[in-house]
Formats: C-alpha cells, sequence, structure tokens
C-alpha cells in the first residue's frame, strides 16, 4: 500500500506513485457513506439524489465543475430538488492530499475547498512544484504551513478517503467523474442539458 509520506514528496515521486487504493474487506454500498460520513447540499427528502465521484487533479472533473456545477446547483441543489454529495476518488497522491486538506477544514468548509482546487486545478495540480503550489493554494482557506503539514500526516483521514475510493470501484466507477443519479451511473462531464435530460423525468415534471 502506498505510504502516507508520498503525500508530502517532490513532483518526480508523485509522477511516479501508483494509484492509491485501499481495499477494505467493507465493500461499500452506493448509498452508504464512507467512513468519514458524506457532505451532502440540498434537501434531504429530495426527490432526485446525485453522488459524483471526481478527483480533483482530473481535468474532466474540473471542466464539469466550471461548466455546469453552478448552473445544476442554482437551478436544482438550491431549489430543493436535488440532493448532492461529492465523494473522493483520488487518481493520484496528489489528488488524495487535496481531499485531505478538504477534509481537515471542516464540513463547513468542504465545498469551498474542493471548488477552490477545481477552480484553481492548473496553478497548483499541473506546476514544477505542485506541493509547494498546494500548499500556498489552501493558505487562501485559512491553513498555515504547520496545519497544512499536520492534516497530511493524518493516517485516519488518509484511509478513510481511500476506503471511498475502494467503494466506488466496487460501485462500478472506473473513471472521473462518475456520477449515480438515482441510481443511474453516467460518466463524464456532462453539460446542464444532459443532467436537465436525465432529472426532469425523475422529478415527474
Amino acid at each position: 500500500m502506498t505510504s502516507r509520506r508520498q503525500v508530502m514528496l517532490g513532483t518526480a515521486a508523485l509522477a511516479l506513485s501508483p494509484l492509491l487504493s485501499v481495499h477494505s474487506a467493507q465493500a461499500q454500498d452506493i448509498g452508504v457513506a464512507g467512513p468519514l460520513g458524506d457532505v451532502w447540499l440540498g434537501k434531504p427528502d429530495a426527490k432526485v439524489t446525485i453522488i459524483e465521484y471526481a478527483s480533483l487533479t482530473c481535468g474532466h472533473c474540473a471542466t464539469f465543475h466550471r461548466d455546469t456545477w453552478p448552473a445544476l446547483k442554482s437551478k436544482y441543489i438550491d431549489t430543493g430538488k436535488v440532493r448532492f454529495v461529492l465523494r473522493e476518488f483520488p487518481l493520484d497522491p496528489l489528488a488524495t492530499a487535496g481531499f485531505m486538506l478538504a477534509r481537515c477544514n471542516g464540513n463547513d468548509k468542504y465545498y469551498p475547498m474542493t471548488d477552490l482546487l477545481f477552480a484553481q486545478q492548473r496553478n497548483w495540480a499541473f506546476t514544477d512544484k505542485p506541493v509547494d503550489a498546494l500548499s500556498n493554494m489552501v493558505k487562501q482557506a485559512g491553513f498555515t504551513q504547520e496545519s497544512f503539514e499536520a492534516c497530511l500526516k493524518r493516517q485516519d483521514i488518509y484511509e478513510a478517503i481511500n476506503q471511498v475510493k475502494d467503494g466506488g470501484a466496487k460501485a462500478g466507477v472506473d473513471s472521473t467523474p462518475t456520477f449515480f443519479i438515482n441510481g443511474q451511473k453516467r460518466s463524464g462531464a456532462l453539460s446542464i442539458a444532459e443532467f436537465e435530460k436525465i432529472i426532469e423525468p425523475l422529478l415527474g415534471s
């Protein structure tokens, strides 16, 4: 199993690291949260539930969060029609580090943090020194260098995130982003029009 210490290594080690995976004996049902719990947006009793599995270093995921997410949130989540959760499916140690920092920052800051990391993805994930860039980026969200390093040493969070990934893989996730819309699997950075075609019949409108 990949050591958590790799999260702190430089670019070369990150590039050569295998995809992280913790194979838990307990398979995660798609409707069951991982060890850290889900951070939901929207009404608990909404007719439609969307579960997204994403990686913070995935370009298609960043495209979805830039181009589709604002409209999806405004039209369906904020209006109580859809309940949404983002689940961790890191494709490399750097994405795992980003998710660890989002979890360390508290549930109320989980989405502001992931939104920031998706929006600024090119400025930290694809640089010569990504760990340094990530450290500088999250200081905008209140981290210090000390709290940054302390978070990335949290073995419990590291293992929990990879159990979520393992659960997603067992549910059929093999690329990011992957969405489960009331259990229907859809892969790729769907447009708002594509979401509408799926969601509207489920709402009965």
